[in-house]
């Protein structure tokens, strides 16, 4: 069985990687041994020793993680370097993501380790190759769902309409977490928004984490993590419940 949460998004940039190694940082804090996986990783990093996934590095520096070469593969079974659809990478690499091989991962992972915080590539519906969608993969692994939405003009609709696929696929939506991944004031539409999502889309808001300019480097320091720790204090009920 496969514990954990799957972090999806409403768009590419929308702050999923922040706040999967935020929630990751808060279960390993609480003694859980959680790990990050990202699935399908476009934009690759080229280093010495060959790609590596700039989401996956980001969670494994907030969690203070170090993983071997073996279990990184699991991590990120899917890694291209081109800043694309995972389809168009695949086909470009002449080697799609395939949902049973993401499964076959999750799975390796799951059995050594208690607990996983999945975060999907771009929004919920972008293809991984010629035929299925990230939503084919959360289907796949059957974790329960947090949906991470911008906070600013336009995210009503996005929001709304992830929210409805993601129930229609008849997963488990745990709530809502409204960001702001770039800096912006916050007028009187971006404080309207988290209201009008949970009014119309039926839908809770488990958070509201406000833009944290120290997070937007490659190895944010400590007080910068521990400041969104504050912010996902909503989330303590839903992390609480993936103890063993």
């Amino acid at each position: 069985m496969i514990r954990g949460l799957f972090i999806t998004g409403t768009d590419t940039g929308v702050g999923k990687t922040v706040v999967a190694a935020g929630l990751l940082r808060r279960l390993r804090a609480g003694g859980l041994d959680a790990v990050p996986m990202k699935p399908v990783q476009t934009g690759g990093a080229p280093g010495p020793a060959g790609l590596h996934a700039p989401d996956l590095e980001t969670c494994l520096h907030a969690a203070a993680l170090r993983v071997d070469a073996e279990e990184y593969a699991r991590m990120c079974p899917y890694l291209y370097e081109p800043a694309c659809s995972p389809h168009l990478a695949g086909r470009l690499a002449g080697s799609a993501p395939d949902v049973g091989g993401i499964v076959e991962a999750a799975e390796a992972l799951a059995a050594r380790h208690d607990a996983l915080i999945v975060e999907g590539a771009g929004g919920v519906l972008v293809p991984i190759n010629e035929r299925d969608t990230m939503l084919d993969v959360m289907k796949a692994l059957t974790l329960p769902v947090v949906l991470v939405a911008r906070g600013g003009l336009g995210t009503i609709n996005h929001t709304l309409l992830s929210v409805r696929a993601v129930r229609e696929a008849h997963l488990r939506l745990l709530g809502v977490v409204v960001t702001d991944a770039a800096a912006g004031e916050r007028d009187f539409v971006r404080g309207d928004n988290p209201a009008a999502i949970e009014q119309f889309g039926e839908v809770k808001v488990l958070c509201d984490v406000p833009h944290i300019p120290q997070l937007d480097g490659a190895e944010p320091p400590e007080e910068a993590w521990r400041q969104l720790d504050r912010h996902l204090a909503g989330m303590g009920e839903i992390l609480g419940s993936l103890a063993p």
